[in-house]
């Protein structure tokens, strides 16, 4: 099993579901970006999510967008993604996603980007701007070092694209809870519980759910069905507004909702 694989199965063994955190790196500054990456580890994520600051972030939400801004204003480049990495796989053991638009990949160069993920301690990459069909060129370079490639599923896919991406992805599959980008929402779409019925039916073995997802309550709803939380928006908002301390708490906070009675469906 890859190490995505493994910090899910080991959640599921503990009786829980997986907290998959994100943050933007470089957010408010590269330092506490690190920093902070390492607050969730310490406070119940059981994998990062880092996403490098980008220019035309088509799917984040205006808080997201905000805090990508800031750091792109700051200075950001793609190098000092890898900088961080290096530095927050050598101090904690959660694996550690990239999510990332794919423009950014092709610019810096696929396989170059593959292999520096790889050197800096990178699990893989999320790429939520590109298809299975037009990402031959990843899939080859993941599968020669070894990176997770994590791809996209929406309620309103077919049964054929559904089957494309689940035969692509490893690590897991990205279940969008709901159309729309990112950002806290009082109530998740339903639909993300059908869809991954939907995709358990076309032989999908882990998926994570994320976008909208606020408070330990959503979690644990969404780990009624799903082997993982994808939580955003409400940490960013919480560095922000609280530092790593308020930033702690409310990682602590939602990993009290991972606590499972049941086993999932599925599994």
């Amino acid at each position: 099993m890859s190490r995505i694989e493994q910090a899910l199965a080991a959640a599921e063994a503990d009786g829980r579901g997986a907290l998959i955190g994100y943050l933007p790196v470089g957010y408010p500054d590269l330092r506490t970006s690190i920093e902070a990456a390492v607050t969730l580890a310490e406070n119940g994520a059981d994998i990062l999510e880092l996403g490098p600051p980008y220019s035309d972030p088509v799917m984040d939400g205006v808080l997201i967008q905000e805090a990508t801004q800031a750091a792109l204003a700051a200075g950001f480049r793609t190098r000092d993604l890898f900088t961080a990495l290096r530095e927050i796989t050598s101090r904690v053991d959660v694996p550690v996603l990239v999510m990332t638009y794919w423009n950014p990949v092709l610019q810096y160069g696929i396989d170059r980007y593959a292999d520096d993920l790889a050197a800096a301690g990178g699990a893989g990459l999320i790429t939520p701007d590109i298809t299975p069909e037009s990402a031959g060129e990843w899939i080859a370079a993941s599968r020669r070092v070894g990176l997770d490639r994590v791809f996209l599923a929406a309620p309103t896919s077919s049964d054929e694209r559904l089957e494309l991406v689940i035969q692509n992805s490893t690590g897991f599959v990205y279940t969008v809870s709901t159309m729309g980008i990112t950002g806290e929402r009082a109530q998740l779409d339903a639909a993300a519980r059908t869809l991954v019925a939907r995709m358990r039916s076309h032989g999908a073995v882990r998926a994570c759910v994320g976008i909208g997802i606020s408070n330990a309550e959503q979690v644990a709803r969404v780990l009624e069905y799903a082997d993982g939380a994808i939580v955003g928006t409400a940490l960013v908002r919480a560095l922000r507004d609280g530092g790593l301390g308020g930033l702690g708490e409310a990682t602590r906070a939602l990993a009290a909702g991972t606590r499972r009675t049941e086993p999932i469906p599925g599994s």
